[in-house]
């Protein structure tokens, strides 16, 4: 079993990420402008819960959002949630304090 998550598409029309699970879609919905992007709003449907599906599609939209070299602002409960769960995507955020990284500086 590989562990790539093949069933995960960026669909640009839909302007949403989205993971296929045997037909059931969640998907997370974004809003993109040049060099940033804006996670909106996730949703896993109901036949899909349970199962880590959700992380499964933070995970994918995060590492796409860093292989899109995208500044990030997130609008979306769940994916703020599990950013705090998964602070190595932290330095994806768009930085307030116009620190490079966002990280405060190492003492």
């Amino acid at each position: 079993m590989s562990h790539m998550i093949d069933n995960f598409r960026d669909n640009q029309a839909l302007s949403r990420f989205e993971l296929d699970v045997g037909g059931k879609v969640a998907f997370v919905v974004y809003r993109k402008s040049p060099g940033a992007i804006t996670l909106v709003h996730t949703e896993v449907p109901p036949e899909l819960g349970g199962q880590g599906i959700g992380s499964k599609l933070g995970r994918a939209a995060l590492d796409a959002v860093r292989t899109q070299r995208r500044e990030l602002t997130v609008e979306c409960d769940f994916i703020r949630s599990f950013m705090k769960k998964y602070p190595e995507y932290d330095d994806l955020l768009a930085s307030d304090d116009g620190s490079a990284s966002g990280k405060p500086p190492a003492s």
